[in-house]
């Protein structure tokens, strides 16, 4: 595979295993009607989506 299709992959595979989903998709929707994300490539725009996911449910569970 080449290193896009492992990027994808990696943030797929981590996703489904900490139930993500759907929080993930919410954001990616989310970015396609900011304007700062419109010019972006996929790839910038999964591993911000990733990233963001992951810090929300860290904060979160830190809050608890």
């Amino acid at each position: 595979m080449g290193h896009y299709e492992d990027l994808w992959y990696e943030i797929t595979e981590s996703i489904n295993k900490l139930g993500l989903k759907k929080e993930f998709d919410a954001q990616l929707s989310k970015m396609n009607w900011q304007d700062h994300h419109n010019y972006k490539e996929s790839r910038e725009k999964w591993a911000y989506a990733y990233e963001k996911v992951i810090k929300n449910t860290k904060n979160e569970s830190n809050t608890r």
